[in-house]
């Protein structure tokens, strides 16, 4: 939460992660790695594989036909640079990231 709540502009990241909620709601792998649009990378696999790879694969060159999951991040990514939506604060996520850090340790 602090390397969250640190990094300069996180509002990107929380204007993506929400409309990947909303598009999305069953789907928190792929909204978080909206949420972690522009951050260390160090961080990204200490939510799971998915998400580091989405997260990774965001930001390689598109490929001619990329996977659906990254191009509906993409999407969300540049609808979230003109979107005027309130996207809450960071420490709304703190349920979901739990759940996923608690997934990699194993912990049920």
């Amino acid at each position: 939460m602090e390397l969250l709540d640190a990094h300069r502009g996180r509002d990107h990241g929380l204007r993506t992660a929400a409309l990947l909620r909303r598009s999305h709601p069953s789907d928190k792998e792929l909204q978080v790695a909206g949420l972690l649009h522009g951050l260390p990378r160090e961080l990204r696999p200490l939510l799971g594989a998915r998400v580091a790879g989405l997260a990774r694969e965001h930001h390689a060159p598109a490929p001619p036909h990329p996977a659906p999951d990254v191009e509906t991040l993409r999407e969300a990514s540049e609808s979230a640079s003109t979107a005027g939506l309130n996207a809450g604060v960071t420490e709304d996520w703190r349920p979901v990231l739990e759940l996923l850090a608690a997934r990699v340790r194993g912990v049920n």
